[in-house]
């Protein structure tokens, strides 16, 4: 189904109020260099948004169109990257066109869930605290709260295997860091407004940290790097300390497999 957004500007002058309209239809294609194009589904963050653009990647894969090279999702959008010695612009924009006229329908897609283990001790997550009292609840409240749901990945960006996650209760949202830390430890969890997320590498942030998984989720050692995609959901699960340390030994001797529900 197609939807629009209607964006209403309004000027004033001194003497009169003059209202601008200005419609986007979504979904819309866009050229975006000379071996790509970007299809937008809308204009905020939304999983039934989401869902849609990851519906016209899963068409167009199973479709297996040659010439088409790389799909990469965002929030709201997909930018497809084809070869113009195969296809020209006009032949991908009828080849989405067409795709986009398919029936969709979310609940026939197969939610896929991988299990990361964290550690939320105070020695793992120096701000758990914080987030606890931002929200005016315990720290066992927050670990509840943010185990309690598997979260949507809208997309993977930033570093390697790093996701940008959506449906975080909105009790345990909390403003990131004014100041960011510049060393984050791999495997860091935390919380930057009203997203939940992981740190695959050691890096700068300025998230709120409240645990640390011990297990790599970018190994570019394995066949599968990076253990979900764009579409998959991610559910952490609070482990001990002495939990952490036996994962962390069998993921460096590359005993440890991700858990996984479809």
């Amino acid at each position: 189904m197609i939807q629009s957004t209607t964006i209403f500007e309004l000027l004033q002058s001194d003497d009169s109020d003059i209202i601008i309209a200005m419609s986007t239809i979504y979904p819309r294609i866009l050229p975006t260099g000379d071996r790509a194009l970007t299809v937008e589904f809308g204009n905020k963050i939304d999983e039934h948004i989401n869902a849609r653009l990851m519906g016209l990647i899963r068409y167009l894969s199973d479709e297996r169109v040659k010439g088409i090279e790389e799909f990469v999702p965002s929030f709201r959008a997909v930018l497809i990257h084809y070869n113009p010695a195969v296809l020209s612009y006009a032949d991908m924009e009828k080849v989405v066109t067409k795709a986009l006229e398919v029936p969709f329908h979310e609940s026939s897609h197969q939610r896929r869930i991988v299990k990361v283990p964290v550690c939320y001790d105070r020695q793992f997550g120096p701000d758990i605290e914080d987030v606890a009292k931002h929200a005016g609840l315990s720290v066992e409240e927050v670990i509840r709260i943010h185990t309690s749901t598997p979260y949507l990945v809208y997309m993977l960006g930033f570093q390697p295997g790093f996701p940008y996650l959506g449906g975080l209760d909105e009790r345990i949202h909390t403003p990131r860091l004014e100041t960011p830390r510049t060393k984050l430890e791999a495997g860091s969890v935390g919380i930057g407004g009203g997203q939940t997320g992981l740190y695959p590498m050691e890096s700068p942030g300025g998230w709120r940290i409240i645990g640390v998984t011990p297990v790599r989720c970018y190994n570019p050692e394995k066949e599968k790097p990076i253990p979900y995609m764009a579409g998959d959901h991610i559910k952490f699960e609070s482990i001990s300390k002495e939990e952490f340390e036996r994962l962390r030994e069998l993921d460096l001797a590359g005993g440890y497999e991700f858990e996984v529900t479809e």
